[in-house]
């Protein structure tokens, strides 16, 4: 009897043993897919509105740009351009003017060049 016991409690342990292990694993596993949120104060969060609108204007206001559909995201005063552009004239343009508006620290470059279909 003591036998059967000890072996229900061995097994009671290496079944607690793997709910930590597989709980790990799983909470590992959804850590990395889970994207982490952009924090920051409201006040900062305003001005990088502002200059996201403002470099969004810029681009359309813009003979070499208006046509194109980029992208502008702001945060903490670093811009980033997406999207699909034509050509590299275009693609140069729009990282320019958005380098020219007031409150930017620096403009990332993500879009793709991408000709049009004949």
């Amino acid at each position: 009897m003591a036998h059967t016991a000890n072996k229900a409690a061995a097994m009671r342990t290496a079944a607690t043993k793997v709910a930590w292990l597989l709980a790990a694993v799983l909470g590992g596993a959804l850590a990395a897919c889970t994207s982490v949120p952009k924090q920051q104060p409201a006040g900062e969060a305003i001005k990088d509105g502002v200059v996201t609108a403002k470099v969004k204007a810029a681009l359309t206001e813009d003979p070499v740009t208006k046509a194109h559909q980029i992208d502008v995201e702001t945060f903490k005063g670093v811009v980033q351009l997406s999207g699909f552009v034509e050509d590299d004239n275009t693609r140069s343009r729009a990282l320019q003017l958005a380098r020219d508006v007031p409150g930017v620290r620096r403009v990332k470059d993500a879009m793709e060049v991408r000709e049009p279909a004949s």
